[in-house]
């Protein structure tokens, strides 16, 4: 099978994973399976060192090599896969000009022994062609270059033509490429050069050559001798050149592999604006490029796009190697061999087992981050510890403690240092069971203490030594149990404990559950709540049930007199009004004083409470009487927060798109309408057709009439 390598600009690493067929499987794996590639180039991965993720580093199968931004935040980015069971680069690096460092060294690459660099750096004279130094241009992560055997593979994202802001980074960057693809060829090196370009080499390439021609009123030739096409123009062979070439660009070095393969082909494109909807026309251009060397383009049998599949602005651009090619002593040899180390493959058969010694440092398997683990599934996995030789160490004769022999000489300075102090720690059991207790422990149970605080600092720096003290009797007590040296919250006298409960532990330390679901949501009673003066004229609702039944209130009476007959005595009437005055914390009590019977309530109280039940009984009259529509209610709501609808286009009488003017100008921000439907490949609004017609209509003079 052939070695095919794809280039794509998937404008965000993860964007693929939106469309179809990616969207199932969402990994990387099934995804370059689906490729059918065996090298992926990616541009416009928009990612920085710290958004790196084991299902984009650790791949099963696959070596990848990042350069990423420095600086700008979910910008440029390219990144390199090569399946391992194809290939593997004997070295790697980033950047065009070789002025960056490589991993964990202080040198630039341009600076390390000619064993260890690719070679072809730009010289200083072909810099200084440019004003932007080289740092700046190796500073947006948008070149990867990987070595093999058989050729050079450059990887980049060019800089687009935005503004005339950026036209000095762009050419400068651009003659750095040139340079650096020119020089490897002088040192008899083949090179394949892949990426999104964002170059159009001629007009064949761009859909709307015509129009920027129109626009800006220029020529065929002077079309294609814009700087950055001349420049691209001058390193291709059969590239459109008008007058002499430059200076040090006399002779061509790339073949265009798609154009060579469909030299006629119309509507080769492989990037289409998507804020028009441009692609269903194919209304585009040809910005992605897959190049070689002129004397190795027989090793290919094919490259195309492959415009069908989603996932970007931009579509995949593939070239299939051969299985077998024509290497230097004109022999034919399998693509294998000489895309390996030496001695990796023998005939297309691997003879030397795969391993990441041999991968170059640049590896994203190689990030710190990465480096240890070569699947998920190993981060969840423990190495088992070796065992080591332990000793006992006894102090004073008291509680022995196991542990290793490493650190036996540690803990016992620990234990020593530790021992006075332990004298005169008090025992809270003591404490809280009598007064009359000792004030400080015997010396066994401090000699434990201190034994066991060493035990677990030992087991907290890694150490196998068991949470377990044993006496000298022989009984093991756990660490859980010792004495503790942390104060206790001693509840009050005399506090009721409805909503929790208190347990006794094996020390006699009292421990305080916690409480259940439905004591956050109870009311707390205390008992003293009358100042201080005891349970005296108080009867405490709900200390044996939280929430009490309430008496049932009377049918409302028609005359005081009758009132007074229906008030009959009760206990519990007197304390309740009290303690709803001074233990407000009650609320059951207070809400509901008004419809506890009360012989000693005076006329004037009932007839306020019957003032009171004819007001409310009016106010709800007056609510009867104004009564809403809930749907007219709705549909006035509705209109106001519903936004207008949408005109139809007059070509197809199909609802419009709204977009909004970006364009400098007094225009800028104004919302318009226009026909929803893709431009057509003419870049025209047509009438009469199935592609976008010419409606257009500002969004101010719209009211959705």
């Amino acid at each position: 099978m052939a070695l095919r390598i794809t280039s794509w600009n998937v404008n965000g690493i993860r964007n693929p994973f939106g469309y179809q067929p990616w969207r199932d499987k969402k990994t990387f794996e099934a995804m370059f399976d689906t490729l059918e590639a065996d090298i992926v180039v990616l541009q416009e991965t928009k990612i920085q060192r710290k958004d790196l993720r084991d299902d984009m580093v650790l791949v099963p199968g696959w070596d990848c090599y990042f350069s990423l931004p420095k600086y700008k935040k979910g910008y440029s980015g390219v990144a390199i896969y090569t399946r391992q069971s194809i290939c593997a680069p004997i070295r790697a690096e980033e950047g065009v000009t070789g002025v960056l460092q490589p991993p964990n060294s202080s040198l630039a690459y341009r600076d390390l022994p000619k064993e260890q660099q690719i070679g072809g750096y730009p010289i200083p004279d072909q810099l200084n062609q440019s004003v932007i130094d080289p740092a700046t241009l190796d500073s947006e992560g948008r070149c990867v270059i990987l070595e093999f055997p058989a050729f050079v593979l450059i990887g980049t994202y060019c800089p687009a033509n935005r503004d005339e802001s950026r036209d000095d980074f762009r050419l400068g960057f651009l003659n750095a490429l040139d340079a650096r693809v020119r020089n490897l060829a002088r040192e008899g090196k083949r090179v394949i050069l892949t990426g999104d370009l964002n170059i159009s080499r001629e007009e064949i390439d761009t859909a709307n050559a015509e129009e920027q021609m129109r626009k800006h009123g220029l020529t065929g030739s002077e079309f294609v001798s814009t700087p950055s096409r001349r420049l691209f123009n001058q390193l291709l062979v059969d590239g459109k050149v008008f007058g002499e070439r430059d200076q040090g660009r006399e002779e061509p070095v790339l073949w265009d592999l798609c154009r060579g393969f469909h030299p006629g082909r119309r509507g080769m494109f492989t990037c289409w604006e998507q804020r028009i909807n441009a692609r269903p026309g194919n209304f585009g251009s040809r910005i992605d490029y897959v190049l070689c060397s002129a004397e190795i383009k027989d090793w290919f049998g094919d490259a195309n796009i492959q415009e069908g599949l989603l996932g970007s602005d931009h579509c995949p651009v593939y070239a299939n190697i051969k299985d077998r090619v024509r290497w230097d002593d004109g022999k034919e040899v399998d693509i294998k061999d000489i895309m390996n180390p030496p001695g990796t493959f023998h005939e297309g058969k691997r003879s030397k087992p795969y391993s990441t010694k041999d991968i170059p440092a640049l590896s994203g398997k190689l990030i710190p981050e990465f480096g240890r683990r070569q699947n998920i599934r190993e981060m969840f996995s423990k190495k088992p510890t070796s065992s080591t030789p332990t000793t006992e160490t006894t102090v004073a004769g008291h509680d022995t403690i196991t542990k290793s022999s490493s650190e036996a000489t540690t803990t016992a300075a620990v234990v020593a240092a530790l021992l006075p102090w332990a004298e005169m720690i008090p025992n809270p059991a003591s404490a809280v069971g009598s007064a009359s207790a000792p004030t400080s422990r015997p010396r066994s149970e401090s000699a434990s203490l201190v034994e066991s605080a060493a035990s677990a600092s030992e087991q907290g720096n890694g150490s196998n030594t068991k949470n377990n003290v044993t006496n000298a009797t022989g009984r093991k007590r756990a660490i859980d149990d010792l004495y503790s040296t942390r104060p206790l919250k001693r509840s009050k006298s005399g506090t009721a404990t409805a909503n929790g409960s208190t347990t006794t532990n094996s020390n006699g330390l009292k421990k305080i559950k916690k409480q259940s679901l439905k004591g956050f949501f109870t009311p707390k009673c205390s008992a003293d709540t009358n100042g201080g003066k005891g349970n005296e004229g108080i009867t405490s609702i709900g200390a044996t049930n939280p929430i009490a039944p309430l008496p049932q209130t009377p049918p409302p009476a028609t005359s005081s007199s009758s009132a007074n007959k229906s008030f009959t005595t009760s206990p519990l009437s007197q304390p309740r009004r009290k303690q709803s005055q001074q233990s407000p914390s009650i609320p059951n009590v207070s809400q509901t004083s008004s419809t506890i019977p009360n012989h000693n309530a005076s006329p004037s109280t009932s007839t306020t409470t019957k003032t009171t039940t004819q007001n409310e009984a009016s106010n709800n009259d007056d609510e009867k009487e104004e009564i809403i529509d809930p749907i007219v209610s709705k549909e006035s709501w509705s209109r106001i927060f519903t936004k207008p609808p949408p005109p139809k286009c007059e070509g197809h009488n199909e609802p419009c798109l709204s977009l909004t003017t970006k364009r400098a100008g007094i225009n800028r921000g104004r919302a318009f309408w226009m026909c929803a439907r893709p431009i057509g490949p003419s870049g025209a609004k047509e009438s009469g057709t199935k592609w976008r017609c010419a409606t257009f209509i500002w969004g101010s003079d719209w009211s959705g009439g």
